[in-house]
C-alpha cells in the first residue's frame, strides 16, 4: 500500500501565501511524476502543477508565475508554493504520484486526501 498525505492548507487573505505538502509513504520502489490538482465547489478537478522525476515542471496558464513545484526525492515529498493568491484560487488541492510498488512490482496513480485551501477578499 501507498499512501500520500498533505498538509498546509487554511484559510488565507487575498495576496497572502501558503505552502502546501505532500508526503508520500509506504511500499514505494520508486516515484515518477508528482502533481498537484484541485477541485473547486461545481468544478471539475484540474491540473494545478506538475513535477517529473527528473524535475521538469508544468503549470496552468492560471497559476503560471505565481505557484512553484518542486520536490524531494530524497524524503518522496512534494510542495506547492502558492503566492499572490487571488478568490478563484479556492479550491480542495490533492496531491497525486505515480508511484511503482514494491508490493505490486508495478506502477499507479495515488491520490492523497486532499486539503483545502480558501483564499479570502
Amino acid at each position: 500500500q501507498v499512501q500520500l498525505v498533505e498538509s498546509g492548507g487554511g484559510l488565507v487573505q487575498a495576496g497572502g501565501s501558503l505552502r502546501l505538502s505532500c508526503a508520500a509513504s509506504g511500499s514505494i520502489f520508486t516515484i515518477n511524476d508528482m502533481a498537484w490538482y484541485r477541485q473547486a465547489p461545481g468544478n471539475q478537478r484540474e491540473m494545478v502543477a506538475s513535477i517529473t522525476r527528473g524535475g521538469t515542471t508544468k503549470y496552468a496558464d492560471s497559476v503560471k508565475g505565481r505557484f512553484t513545484i518542486s520536490r524531494d526525492n530524497a524524503k518522496t515529498t512534494v510542495y506547492l508554493q502558492m503566492n499572490s493568491l487571488k478568490r478563484e484560487d479556492t479550491a480542495v488541492y490533492y496531491c497525486l504520484a505515480n508511484v511503482f510498488s514494491k508490493a505490486t512490482w508495478s506502477a499507479s496513480d495515488y491520490w492523497g486526501q486532499g486539503t483545502q485551501v480558501t483564499v479570502s477578499s
